[in-house]
């Protein structure tokens, strides 16, 4: 799943943020993946961050059904800066759940999350990719 916006870096990750709220998803956890690969490596990417996504419903549903799901959560959102000062914003399809574990309770958990998920891309604005 994946967006890209017209919108530089910073102004995504806090729009990122805010449309993830308006579907009921906090973050938990945030990677600065381009500063930390500076930090320990001294490598240099454009900025990039992680956004470790949950909504507390959908995970526990989750872990109702398949007690292992933890290695899958939370939803990761990637915000990525491009050239020309625009912005990627990609996530991993929730429903790819059913697909790694063959568990076929996950498909309504997965689907509220997808559906959640495309909501916020969508009121990015942005230019839907794959």
């Amino acid at each position: 799943m994946t967006t890209t916006l017209d919108t530089p870096f910073d102004r995504a990750v806090e729009d990122v943020r805010s449309a993830l709220g308006d579907q009921g998803f906090g973050v938990l956890t945030e990677i600065d993946l381009a500063g930390t690969l500076k930090e320990k490596i001294d490598a240099d990417i454009a900025p990039q961050v992680i956004l470790g996504a949950c909504r507390p419903p959908l995970a526990h549903a989750a872990v109702q059904a398949e007690p292992s799901i933890g290695l899958l959560l939370p939803c990761n959102v990637v915000v990525r800066s491009l050239e020309d000062g625009r912005t990627a914003v990609e996530a991993m399809d929730p429903r790819v759940m059913v697909t790694v574990t063959g568990n076929e309770a996950l498909g309504e958990v997965a689907a509220d999350a997808h559906a959640r998920l495309d909501a916020a891309l969508a009121a990015l604005g942005g230019t839907a990719g794959n």
